[in-house]
């Protein structure tokens, strides 16, 4: 006990060190708040700070790191790009009309590189082969397409 009271900074720098560790089993962005906290620690040690203050200066940083800093760089690291996939993918992506389509009359459209069964959005719409449409919706195996604003 002696040997901590004696050298505070090292107990602090020791202290966060194992913190930092322990973020590196945990990944939850916890245990290196903490450790923020135990440096804060040692720098007020190392000023000649009383324990007392080392230890409200310690927790008040947690605490900061914690509730300020902690929820941004969680949400940063969990925000990415939306992943779509399968049909999903394919709404709002262009394709071109290999057979006429009309009103319960399902045509083929190519999508990409596949070609995909296909109906205009528009009841009343016949859209002929060669044009450009937008995919709007895909039910079941069906694409639901409506013409291009170039196209209209």
């Amino acid at each position: 006990m002696d040997w901590i009271q004696d050298h505070m900074a090292e107990t602090w720098l020791i202290t966060a060190v194992a913190l930092a560790a322990l973020e590196l089993v945990s990944m939850d962005l916890i245990f290196i708040m903490l450790a923020g906290g135990a440096l804060v620690s040692m720098v007020v040690a190392i000023l000649g700070g009383p324990v007392l203050l080392q230890v409200v200066a310690g927790l008040a940083t947690a605490v900061g790191l914690l509730f300020f800093i902690r929820p941004n760089l969680v949400r940063r690291l969990h925000a990415g790009p939306e992943l779509k996939v399968g049909a999903e993918a394919l709404i709002g992506r262009r394709a071109v009309v290999l057979e006429e389509l009309a009103h319960a009359v399902p045509g083929r459209v190519k999508i990409g590189g596949d070609v995909w069964s296909a109906l205009p959005f528009d009841e009343d719409d016949r859209i002929e082969p060669g044009v450009q449409v937008d995919v709007v919706t895909i039910k079941g195996a069906i694409a639901y397409v409506v013409r291009t604003q170039s196209e209209s």
